[in-house]
């Protein structure tokens, strides 16, 4: 986990370490935090956590873990218009998904009145105003980076009036947007951060917490950093995106001080603001916005949709939170942000899956193999390999018969020099069974295999022949009589462009991103297998059961292919 181990540098104690590491060991050793390493998750419950989410708790649970701290997981539910108490189900859901457990649940509404207070106080001290502009005219006022910010007319305004309209404000005598409470600090500030940036805003919306209490709510830049003062927390972690309002996190709390504010925690430190890179997945999107587009219009099945970045996603399409982990920890932190090509994803979960997941056979596209010298009636158990990277998994039973179900792709008419499957006159090793030889086929009339017919020897049961003589293939398959049924949903990327968040949304879309095969051909043992607990499908890939059932059939969902590009680049590099 990000914290616990990564990329650069080293502690006192030989372990690997990175920037921020570092730095909590330099604050910890100069005794700037006695009481500990405190740090905080923060999500807004206004949409589920996609993966880019992952990286932030593997951080900030990691590190409170490696120093002996706590992480407390905060709710910034101060936009009541698109919050909803589901997401903060889910969020919690997730972040226990993922292996953590949090020290304290807080939310930035506990903070309400403190934080009311305290921007009182800013008024008192001259520090902030009531602004009667719109939202147009003071985005058009701040200026650019060339250009600088102009002072609204209402800058002037008396402590005692703005103290009063902002209590108008708070009261409900005031439409949405008809005032603001700002900060006074530096209109020509070459941070745009810095000009007078807007600490409250009014919005008649109901709470998921608060009810109807509460009509004027605060920014994130001034909930942010005083809820962090508020409950103690020494290090902040932000991604880079909040770099340039590290200044304004600062300012809040060093004015707070400067007028003698004190935090309700007692903590005599105040909390210092830290950036690293996001995490940006290739054929991504990270943005909630768009995220909640591509559900509100259908485009996938839910925010839980297995295409989704979303950690719920994720969960339903097989991934393993231990993969995941290994992941996020292996692509560390830096100061540079940096997109990371999905396939290494892939290959971290691909390689925890085969550490943990039973096999077992299944036929997507299945014909028959009838083999005719098979005793009439003979059901013949073969013992299997239930995981043969887990020799405590143990072996399991699988049904043999005279008639198989084995996949299309087993089989050619005409066969190349190099295909080692069934054709003709070829023999090729069942799996767990023995070797058969093709003596002819059947086709449907458009022209179509259905039926392959073989004998097989009865001497090769432990697969090899006595005679020492060779096969090059072997393939599985399914006893025709004791198939279950299942849908297999094999996905794809949901978009085919490699950077999409700089595309145009459907333009970006891969039609192929979802294939259903609703007639494949599983094991018996498929049937006891449990929603959410993935398998891999020998010879096919990763794959786990899904709590939907489509017309009374399993579905099964396909979590990644068998094949690792990421790994294979890398060792050819």
């Amino acid at each position: 986990m990000l914290g616990m181990s990564t990329d650069a540098g080293s502690t006192e104690h030989g372990q690997p370490t990175h920037f921020i590491a570092q730095k909590i060991e330099a604050d910890l050793a100069g005794g700037n935090f006695r009481g500990g390493v405190v740090t905080r998750f923060p999500p807004e419950p206004n949409g589920f956590l996609h993966v880019g989410h992952a990286k932030s708790i593997c951080l900030n649970f990691g590190l409170a873990a490696r120093y002996g701290g706590r992480c407390n997981l905060r709710f910034d539910d101060t936009n009541p218009a698109k919050e909803e108490q589901r997401y903060i189900d889910g969020i919690k859901e997730d972040v226990r998904w993922l292996g953590f457990e949090w020290a304290e649940e807080r939310y930035a509404s506990d903070y309400f009145d403190t934080l009311y207070a305290w921007a009182q106080k800013l008024i008192e001290a001259g520090k902030a105003y009531v602004d009667d502009q719109s939202g147009e005219q003071i985005r058009a006022s701040r200026g650019d980076l060339v250009t600088p910010g102009t002072e609204s007319p209402f800058r002037g305004r008396s402590a005692d009036e703005s103290l009063e309209l902002f209590a108008q404000m708070k009261a409900g005598k005031f439409g949405d947007g008809e005032k603001v409470l700002r900060a006074k600090i530096d209109m020509v500030s070459p941070n745009l951060n810095l000009r007078d940036p807007v600490l409250y805003r009014i919005l008649h919306a109901h709470h998921p917490r608060t009810g109807d209490a509460w009509c004027v709510y605060p920014m994130y830049d001034w909930a942010h950093g005083q809820s962090d003062w508020i409950e103690g927390v020494t290090h902040s972690l932000c991604s880079l995106e909040f770099e340039d309002h590290r200044p304004l996190y600062d300012w809040f709390l060093d004015t707070l001080i400067d007028l003698g504010v004190e935090s309700p925690s007692g903590v005599t430190y105040r909390p210092r603001q830290t950036e690293f890179n996001r995490l940006n997945l290739t054929h991504t999107v990270m943005s909630k916005r768009k995220l909640r587009a591509l559900v509100e219009r259908g485009v996938v099945d839910g925010w839980d949709d297995p295409r989704m970045p979303t950690l719920s996603g994720m969960r339903r399409r097989g991934y393993t939170a231990a993969g995941l982990r290994a992941f996020v920890d292996g692509v560390g932190l830096s100061k540079r942000n940096q997109t990371i090509e999905l396939a290494r994803m892939e290959s971290s979960i691909r390689e925890d899956l085969n550490e943990v997941t039973p096999r077992r056979m299944a036929v997507l596209e299945p014909i028959r193999l009838v083999i005719e010298n098979w005793p009439e009636g003979h059901v013949e158990m073969r013992e299997s390999v239930n995981n043969p990277e887990d020799a405590s998994a143990g072996t399991r039973e699988v049904p043999m018969t005279g008639e198989l179900f084995i996949s299309a792709d087993d089989f050619m008419e005409e066969p190349p020099k190099k295909f080692f499957r069934l054709g003709p006159g070829r023999e090729v090793r069942l799996r767990f069974g023995y070797f058969v030889t093709c003596t002819g086929y059947e086709k449907d009339d458009a022209g179509r295999v259905t039926v392959v017919r073989c004998t097989y020897d009865p001497a090769t049961s432990g697969g090899n022949a006595p005679d020492g003589r060779k096969v090059k293939g072997t393939i599985t398959w399914v006893s025709a009589e004791h198939a279950v049924d299942a849908e297999v949903r094999l996905y794809d990327t949901l978009f085919a462009e490699e950077s999409p968040e700089k595309a145009e949304l459907d333009a970006a879309l891969n039609a192929e991103s979802l294939k259903v095969v609703s007639g494949a051909k599983l094991e018996p043992a498929c049937a006891e297998a449990v929603a959410g607990e993935p398998i891999q499908f020998e010879r096919v890939g990763y794959f786990v059961r899904d709590a939907d059932a489509a017309g009374g059939a399993a579905v099964f969902n396909r979590s990644v292919g068998l094949r690792d590009a990421w790994a294979k680049a890398q060792k050819k590099g």
